[in-house]
């Protein structure tokens, strides 16, 4: 596979790569940034650490070529890390944390050759109290890292030790930041916000290791708003009387300063309200503070050709967002991937709504099954049940396996639960290891009430959550509106055309192929026309087109692989986002002049 790199990787050195404070919903001023060189070896079997391969750029995955390894951990070996921490013991009443954004899959770690901390799950942030293991002057930190990749149940994406077409190659290892604080022995470790935006307040929970008194204050472009006091782990009612609400259009944030005996955060919220209700068509349409909202999309995958799931920079992520908002989309799909807080950072700042899907997990699928049978089954408007007589069939046989699964959908909804740009969650995929969907949806609406769930996208729908979640590429689009469930397309296109110079293989993967970019646009502007206008005209509140960029052998990205050659004429694809979104919240009731957007809300 050829070599390609992004603008974005130009200027990375082991002295400066991912520098940025990682952790922006919650921030205080002890920061020790841990990304950098450190010595890394990788063993068979359960073989200890002896002596270094040579060194790893981290936070990048040592199969990728930022990381300067380019080599691949299998199944049944080990991927140590090893690095000096030089920091001095905290003084009585400080404790030091030790953070890791990400490590693929399960990590062991290691304070002076004692164990302090082990984690399970490939795309979550973990933490470890390793005070009462440091010595005065210099430390050893050593993480053993292990991967089964696409050999087990555990969550994987779109990773596989056999890449091709819509999977791409694997990645393991400490893929996002690690980082140090010093924090007091009872300390802030969560803020939890809730817009309640019909009465015009915000519900606050401040969580710690032992209750304590808080107190603190809301700011709106630095003036002082509101002020509040209450007691850790309680809840706290701040009231907002004349908010200002977050949109796409207006993403407003307000800043929040919290104080709790000697510790000092800040972070943020906004105020919205999603919900799926009926339009002026009487048919469910999605709503954003009061007023119907369509949601323009398109399915984001989160790949780096010189760095695969790891963006090579902070400025990376923050380009790819903007990239979307200027050809006229509102809304990405985060695809079979968690991105560091950063990204949700990025999109909340920047008005970028997010639909976040479970990462998928299972034993290898069966393709006959929730690939091909699926497709025609989704055509003649059949869906296969969910249930135990069916685990086998969508590789979830193990009860390990979907335990695992049900944890990870809670620590997702908890890590991003702040970030006003999620307004969906996803929970399966196309079948992917998929298993008791409807029960899954109504356990994560009563973790998160505020937010609606697509529980089925694609296909093998179990009639629950709030979408009718459609993909289209074959056959004919075909759905019934319902009555409470709302339509949506969420993957369609998939459109491959191959620019010479900019694509990582020599084979193509796509829906359909075009030659040039002028006969992709033309192929485009035929889809919209003759298919997804028609949708959205019959009931369907969401688009989300396939794909942000190219991926591999998978050619059927708006962008290159590289993000270098826009393939689709820029001015089309605005002036379709443009058509979809003005037809949609037409049909709702949306009126853009006079009397305001119809429905109830501070915004009428």
């Amino acid at each position: 596979m050829k070599q390609l790199r992004t603008e974005f990787s130009k200027d990375i050195s082991d002295q400066s790569v991912w520098n940025e404070y990682p952790r922006p919903s919650l921030v205080r001023s002890s920061y020790l940034n841990l990304n950098g060189l450190w010595d890394y070896a990788i063993t068979e079997g359960d073989a200890a650490w002896k002596e270094p391969d040579g060194q790893i750029l981290v936070p990048f995955s040592p199969e990728c070529s930022l990381s300067g390894v380019m080599r691949s951990l299998m199944p049944g070996q080990s991927l140590w890390y090893r690095r000096t921490l030089s920091v001095p013991r905290p003084q009585p009443g400080k404790r030091l944390l030790l953070h890791f954004g990400a490590a693929d899959q399960e990590a062991l770690v290691f304070v002076n050759r004692q164990e302090a901390a082990f984690h399970q799950g490939g795309y979550l942030p973990f933490s470890a109290d390793i005070t009462d293991y440091l010595n005065s002057g210099d430390n050893e930190l050593l993480v053993r890292v292990r991967d089964a990749s696409d050999t087990s149940w555990h969550a994987r994406g779109k990773q596989s030790l056999h890449p091709g077409g819509m999977f791409y190659t694997a990645h393991s290892g400490l893929w996002q930041t690690v980082w140090a604080e010093i924090v007091p022995d009872n300390y802030i470790d969560g803020m939890f916000f809730l817009p309640d935006f019909d009465r015009g307040l915000v519900r606050l929970r401040v969580s710690s290791p032992a209750k304590a008194p808080v107190r603190g204050a809301v700011l709106a472009e630095g003036m002082q708003v509101a002020s509040f006091e209450g007691v850790s782990d309680d809840p706290i009612e701040i009231p907002l009387p004349d908010f200002r609400p977050w949109s796409p259009e207006d993403p407003f944030l307000y800043s929040v300063r919290v104080e709790m005996g000697s510790d000092r955060v800040s972070g943020y919220f906004a105020m919205r309200k999603c919900e799926i209700r009926a339009g002026a068509d009487g048919l469910p349409r999605f709503f954003l503070n009061g007023r119907p909202c369509f949601q323009a999309g398109v399915l984001d995958q989160g790949y780096w050709p010189e760095s695969l799931c790891t963006a090579p920079s902070d400025e990376a992520l923050d380009a790819d967002i903007l990239r979307m908002k200027e050809l006229g989309f509102n809304m990405l799909r985060k695809h079979a991937k968690i991105e560091p807080e950063r990204f949700y950072y990025h999109c909340d700042r920047l008005g970028m709504l997010v639909w976040q899907d479970m990462v998928n997990g299972g034993t290898p699928y069966r393709s006959w099954f929730v690939t091909y049978l699926a497709t025609l089954m989704n055509w003649l408007c059949i869906s296969a049940k969910d249930g135990e007589k069916h685990y086998a069939l969508l590789s979830r046989r193990e009860e390990e396996g979907r335990q695992e699964f049900l944890r990870e959908t809670a620590e997702t909804v908890s890590f991003l639960f702040n970030h006003p740009c999620i307004v969906t969650w996803v929970l399966f995929n196309e079948g992917w290891g998929q298993f008791d969907a409807a029960d899954l949806a109504r356990r994560i609406r009563q973790m998160d009430p505020s937010r609606p769930v697509d529980h089925a996208s694609g296909w093998f729908d179990q009639k629950a959550g709030d979408f009718l979640s459609l993909h289209y590429y074959f056959f004919t689009l075909r759905f019934r509106p319902e009555t409470k469930r709302a339509a949506a397309l969420t993957e369609f296109g998939g459109y491959a055309c191959r620019v010479p110079g900019h694509c990582a293989s020599e084979k193509v993967y796509g829906y359909r192929t075009f030659q040039t970019p002028e006969d992709l646009t033309a192929g485009y502007e035929k889809l919209m026309e003759k298919v997804v206008l028609p949708a959205v005209k019959k009931g369907v509140c969401a688009t989300v087109y396939t794909q942000l960029s190219d991926i591999e052998e998978e050619v059927n990205g708006i962008y290159t692989y590289d993000r270098a050659v826009c393939k689709l004429d820029p001015e089309t694809v605005r002036r379709w986002n443009k058509t979809l979104k003005e037809t949609g919240e037409r049909l709702a009731g949306f009126r853009p002049a006079g009397g305001g957007p119809t429905g109830s809300g501070p915004t009428d």
